[in-house]
């Protein structure tokens, strides 16, 4: 396979098995990537993300910008070095944590002007200087600059962000050089259907000339501006056909999303690709997923059960450690408390997912769906 080349190796309804070449390894789908914000998943090591069968790690580009910076991780050799994974990597724009500061932030049509959250300074960003920023960092996968608008928002603003978004598409695209990376552009629009789907014509548009003009074309598609404060059933309104209105022959990677429910619900809408630091914060809480449902590991239920976390699970954090240790663990505060949860979370997101991905390549996952919808485990939110 050629550099990002993306093969479908089976459907089973609109459910999709992809696999995506990039330079750090070909990776499969469906998929969930874990979040490591700032070069770590958080209390997680890289040693034991290659236990989990973690394949893409997500990196994110504001705060890397900010701590330590580009130009180090840069010098170190690239993200991949700095952090000592070699496995694919891809790097959000930061966007989204730039809007979520709007008592800082001025936007005009070239660009935004923020202040950082790390010393207050004033940064300046454009879509060209973003791209040059993500370079530096050397993910395998960069996303473009947009506008993520919140819930709920004013049609006429989810228009215009709509409208920055595609024409801040059309710029990465454009100053985006590095060859041994792709580009995602980002679908925006809120729960509005059809600014969805013009924000998804506008990206075709952008990219039908970039080819004309023997430019490149993007590596896959974000769906962004979901999972912001609507309810699931809110987002599942749009999401299936957004999802596929997209170009069949990439990833379609809804964003910010780590519900195990909602995974398997999207996956049969047609969506390849996940991230959310859901699995890691919550099992910080003390929350674990699990096949009969979330587990709250400060319940005094647990005070003496000396069982495993979860019995269907295999993750190391269920095969060696109770219910019991745990929750004294989580109730004292303890750092491995955090870190085992963590582990378990994740697992359980990256076997999900691989068991979602079987049963696609069986051809069997409206069965998959079912059984799952039908499970104690799908009461999960």
């Amino acid at each position: 396979m050629a550099l990002f080349d993306c093969t479908i190796e089976a459907t089973s309804g609109h459910a999709r098995a992809l696999s995506y070449e990039t330079a750090h390894g070909t990776f499969h789908t469906p998929m969930f990537m874990p979040v490591g914000t700032s070069a770590t998943v958080k209390g997680i090591t890289v040693d034991q993300l290659h236990q989990l069968n973690s394949q893409v790690v997500l990196a994110n580009t504001y705060h890397l910008s900010m701590r330590p910076g580009a130009d180090l991780v840069e010098e170190a050799g690239g993200v991949h070095k700095f952090m000592n994974y070699d496995g694919p990597m891809l790097t959000d724009s930061g966007g989204f944590q730039v809007f979520s500061l709007a008592d800082t932030l001025k936007l005009d049509a070239d660009g935004l002007t923020f202040r950082s959250i790390y010393d207050g300074s004033y940064v300046r960003w454009t879509p060209e200087s973003n791209m040059h920023i993500q370079e530096q960092i050397g993910a395998d996968i960069a996303m473009q600059l947009d506008q993520c608008t919140p819930y709920p928002a004013e049609r006429s603003f989810v228009a215009n962000a709509v409208d920055l978004s595609a024409n801040w598409a059309r710029r990465c695209l454009a100053a985006h050089k590095r060859p041994d990376q792709t580009l995602f552009g980002i679908v925006q629009g809120g729960m509005e259907l059809d600014l969805r789907l013009e924000s998804i014509r506008r990206l075709r548009e952008i990219e039908d000339e970039s080819l004309a003009a023997g430019g490149r074309r993007f590596g896959g598609f974000g769906i962004g501006g979901y999972s912001v404060g609507e309810s699931h059933e809110v987002m599942f309104e749009t999401l299936g056909q957004v999802a596929r209105a997209l170009p069949e022959d990439r990833p379609r990677y809804l964003m910010g999303v780590g519900n195990p429910t909602t995974l398997v619900r999207a996956v049969r809408e047609g969506v390849d690709m996940f991230d959310c630091v859901l699995p890691t914060r919550t099992a910080r809480m003390g929350t674990a997923f699990s096949s009969t449902g979330r587990m709250n590991m400060r319940n005094a239920k647990f005070t003496r059960d000396f069982t495993p976390l979860d019995h269907s699970c295999t993750c190391p954090t269920c095969q060696n450690y109770t219910r019991a240790y745990l929750r004294h663990l989580v109730k004292q505060n303890e750092m491995l408390g955090a870190i085992l949860l963590s582990v378990h979370n994740l697992h359980f997101l990256l076997d999900l997912m691989r068991r979602a991905r079987e049963a696609v390549l069986a051809g069997e996952y409206e069965q998959f769906y079912e059984e799952w919808m039908n499970s104690p485990a799908a009461k999960d939110y």
